[in-house]
């Protein structure tokens, strides 16, 4: 059922707990070893688990070369009532690069530039982009709630934040996308946009000048994603989260933020003492909460790190040695 907000609750079907599991990005193999090391089995078409259900954080897809294959599971899994998912950014920027946008006759809602198809190149060659695989694929991420609320337990993919989601509520269909919300969602300055960016991919705070970094995909930023899950971050220099590591674009460390106050208004922060799950992050180290009542459980299976899930069964607060990788 739904939420007034648009939040699909879901209750039962797990007597010993949830098994959040982190962005698996085409790594199909990690994701086999990371069921079997908690005890899922491969039965009648799909893995199962004698009293735990599966809840993947989205991000399934793009990057890995076990594309297809890592769909199946989820979707056999889902299909089976052992898992649960919600979107990630990577399936709702694969709906919107297989729709065209009726605006604009030979375009489509995601552009296709080169550093999109870049970033989307490993899903589009495995699932034979316009082929009747990749049709049904991009129905099939149609019909995955945007977030979860699991009785006691909450998964979004980046960010919890209770405005963002009332503002897609009048074009959510039982908490999935319409392609009234695809085609809102992809146009940037809309108000779903905005909630879009918010929900899948964190909401962001601009860098004082003139301090920058140099991304994953060796883009130069100069916002960074807000540390949302800590109500104590305020300034720049514990609001912005940074990848370990970052360099500037003469090479250099970013230098340290200031400690002044971040200029941005209403940023978005997670108060709610409920346990909350996200992936998205790309963490790298030791899993560990962020809070005692949120945690991410992406630590870069994508770019050659573990896979990760945490083993939730009704705690109210987050413990570290409740963490599973392989």
């Amino acid at each position: 059922m739904s939420h007034p907000s648009g939040t699909v609750i879901h209750g039962g079907g797990a007597m010993g707990g949830y098994d959040i599991i982190g962005d698996v990005h085409g790594h199909a193999n990690k994701l086999e070893a990371l069921l079997k090391a908690m005890g899922y089995r491969h039965t009648d078409g799909a893995w199962r688990h004698p009293s735990r259900t599966a809840v993947f954080v989205g991000d399934l897809i793009d990057r890995g070369a076990q594309q297809v294959e890592t769909i199946d599971i989820a979707r056999r899994m889902r299909d089976a009532g052992s898992a649960e998912i919600v979107l990630g950014n990577h399936e709702f920027n694969a709906v919107a690069w297989a729709t065209e946008d009726r605006d604009n006759p030979g375009q489509y809602l995601r552009k296709h530039s080169q550093k999109n198809l870049d970033q989307h190149a490993a899903f589009l060659q495995q699932a034979e982009e316009n082929s009747q695989l990749h049709r049904e694929l991009i129905e099939w991420f149609k019909t995955i709630p945007l977030w979860l609320d699991l009785k006691g337990l909450r998964v979004i993919h980046a960010c919890w934040h209770q405005e963002s989601m009332d503002a897609l509520h009048d074009l959510l269909d039982d908490g999935h996308l319409t392609p009234e919300l695809v085609a809102a969602g992809s146009r940037r300055g809309s108000a779903e946009y905005n909630a879009i960016e918010v929900l899948l991919k964190g909401p962001e705070i601009q860098l004082p000048d003139p301090h920058h970094y140099i991304d994953k995909g060796g883009v130069r930023r100069t916002k960074a994603r807000q540390r949302w899950w800590d109500p104590e971050a305020r300034t720049y220099a514990t609001a912005a989260h940074i990848p370990k590591g970052s360099l500037t674009d003469a090479g250099l460390p970013m230098p340290p933020l200031p400690d002044d106050p971040v200029t941005e208004t209403n940023l978005p922060i997670y108060a709610d003492q409920v346990p909350l799950m996200v992936g998205h992050y790309w963490f790298t180290g030791a899993p560990s909460a962020l809070t005692p009542w949120v945690t991410c459980v992406d630590y870069s299976a994508g770019k050659g790190g573990p896979l990760v899930a945490y083993r939730w069964s009704g705690e109210d607060t987050l413990h570290t040695d409740h963490f599973v990788s392989t």
